[in-house]
């Protein structure tokens, strides 16, 4: 990926740093987003310019606000003069049994996981059609099989899904779009998913037995980007075989 640029939301903390330190090792330059996460952010991009100066910038957005997603590309070529490569990682999670729903939740949780993606998508179509680039969404595969008391996240990652292979289509043939859909890799930090009952119970529906990495999705991401010119609108589920169980 020597020359390369990728844009990766999300990418200060968890999933998201993974992503953004293995692009980096293949040689990607990285524009890093992040919304409230500066002291991640900062560390990360210190980190990473320390291994190869200037190489990654960082640069906060909201990205409820539609206005700002133009500006992040912008941003990002103006810095780089180019991009190559968009992994719309930034999501947000939580539970929303059916009497807890509100309209508050459903521009939360449908911003973040689908009208971002689109919008950033809809921003970066012309560079990226520019470069032959790519797109990499990571959904979910609760996508496929809604989870219970989650269902405004559950119906914003299938439309993620849809959005995935919709792109494929009407970003052909100069840019590929694809999708990876991570099982438990790492547990949530909201307090309900601190049980150690659930968590043995979620290990114990999958066939690998145990939780994945990080890096497990950042590997799977830099394959779609650099190592599978010929693979467009699929969805990758890496989850140590638990959606089969499901």
């Amino acid at each position: 990926m020597q020359g390369k640029v990728d844009l990766v939301t999300g990418g200060a903390k968890r999933v998201g740093a993974a992503i953004c330190r293995r692009l980096h090792a293949a040689g990607a330059s990285i524009a890093l987003h992040y919304h409230t996460s500066t002291h991640e952010a900062v560390a990360l991009q210190t980190e990473l310019n320390a291994l190869r100066a200037a190489s990654v910038a960082s640069f906060s957005a909201d990205l409820l606000d539609l206005n700002a997603l133009p500006l992040l590309v912008a941003q990002t070529l103006s810095r780089f003069g180019r991009l190559d490569g968009l992994v719309n990682n930034a999501s947000s999670f939580y539970a929303t049994p059916l009497p807890d729903v509100n309209e508050a939740d459903w521009h939360d949780l449908l911003g973040t996981n689908l009208k971002a993606p689109l919008f950033l998508a809809q921003a970066a179509a012309t560079e990226l059609r520019r470069t032959h680039g790519s797109i990499v969404n990571i959904v979910d595969i609760h996508a496929d099989r809604p989870m219970k008391n989650h269902l405004v996240y559950s119906v914003a990652k299938s439309g993620l899904r849809a959005l995935t292979l919709g792109l494929a289509q009407e970003l052909a043939p100069q840019v590929r779009v694809n999708g990876v859909s991570p099982g438990t890799i790492l547990w949530p930090e909201h307090r309900d998913w601190q049980d150690a009952e659930t968590r043995a119970t979620i290990i114990a529906q999958t066939p690998l037995k145990r939780v994945g990495e990080p890096d497990d999705i950042a590997k799977t991401v830099a394959f779609l980007l650099q190592d599978a010119p010929y693979i467009t609108g699929q969805i990758i589920a890496v989850d140590g075989g638990k959606s089969i169980n499901n």
